[in-house]
């Protein structure tokens, strides 16, 4: 139990790099009370407008929430929405100084519109056109050379098939953090899935994976453990960690293996639950280096951050005090 203090108190030590696709959410707040006479769609009385900082961008912010030191590498567009990013960014003291302007891609934005906090749209503007080979060794340049000199003990690659991570950018960085011994951790997506390899953790999701190694049918016990297999013989990666929605979480490792129920919460919005489940266990994991506390810490703070409204990082204390109720600490 021990331990669980340990990842606690050790926190505010953490200095992170988080590597990935950064979105802007933007939600449009309103109340719907009748149908359109121009088509049969809602009207939405407008209320109130919030910008988020939404994809990497979140997990940037999870781990901010944690108290750890956060460096953010990432491209917006030379566009509005990207100043707001990186205004916000500045805001909640998430390191910009790795954040990118490329003049050719517009900044990833998704705007969504809720009535009384359901959600009735999504509007995305994106590119999802690889990085060009110029930006990215501007990007991998940077990025050694902020590896080498500052010396994070984690890096989480986050990966929404946006075009930031390319094949040849992620085995550079993962290559250099291993000479490094920094922790690395992924949030795969289809495109890169494989990519990853060497990686010391790998989370996708149950879907994410059955696509990728052509699975039917719900996962069992020892489906899952099967799934471990062919993806360390793919990846040979240390820790599998398979979010399983509301069936719980799964992880397993050369010598621990096993499967967590969720907890039983209020869901409201699942939106940023994987960002937030992403940080924490990269970060119990590069602290504690016990995939039990990770996966423990990193269910209960997905169900957490379900009972909220839209993206929205862990609070630090409610985890910790979650964590006494349940005698972790």
């Amino acid at each position: 139990m021990s331990s669980f203090r340990h990842f606690f108190q050790e926190l505010p030590r953490l200095r992170v790099a988080v590597l990935g696709d950064l979105m802007l959410d933007t939600y449009f707040f309103g109340q719907v009370d009748r149908v359109s006479p121009e088509a049969p769609v809602p009207v939405v009385a407008h209320q109130r407008q919030e910008e988020r900082i939404g994809g990497a961008g979140n997990v940037a912010l999870n781990f901010k929430s944690l108290g750890a030191d956060v460096q953010l590498i990432s491209i917006v567009g030379s566009d509005a929405p990207g100043q707001i990013l990186r205004d916000l960014l500045t805001e909640q003291a998430v390191g910009t100084d790795l954040l990118f302007a490329d003049p050719n891609r517009p900044t990833t934005r998704k705007t969504r519109v809720l009535d009384r906090n359901k959600q009735l749209l999504r509007l995305d503007h994106e590119s999802v056109a690889e990085l060009s080979p110029e930006m990215e060794t501007q990007i991998l340049a940077q990025l050694t050379k902020y590896l080498i000199s500052e010396r994070p003990q984690l890096l989480v690659l986050e990966d929404y098939n946006k075009g930031m991570l390319t094949p040849s950018l992620i085995e550079s960085v993962i290559r250099t953090c291993r000479s490094l011994n920094i922790v690395t951790a992924v949030d795969p997506k289809k495109n890169n899935f494989f990519a990853y390899r060497g990686v010391d953790l790998f989370k996708p999701n149950w879907r994410e994976v059955a696509d990728a190694l052509n699975i039917s049918g719900d996962p069992s016990p020892s489906s899952l453990e099967q799934v471990h297999q062919q993806l360390h013989e793919r990846l040979d990666h240390a820790v599998s960690l398979i979010t399983l929605s509301d069936k719980g979480i799964f992880y397993q490792t050369d010598s621990q293996t096993e499967w967590l129920n969720c907890f039983k919460r209020n869901v409201v919005d699942v939106s940023g639950a994987g960002d937030t489940v992403i940080a924490i266990a990269a970060a119990a994991y590069a602290l504690t280096k016990d995939a039990s506390i990770m996966a423990n810490l990193a269910n209960l703070a997905g169900g957490l951050v379900c009972e909220q409204v839209g993206t929205s990082p862990i609070d630090r204390k409610r985890l910790e005090q979650e964590s006494i109720k349940l005698g972790w600490c």
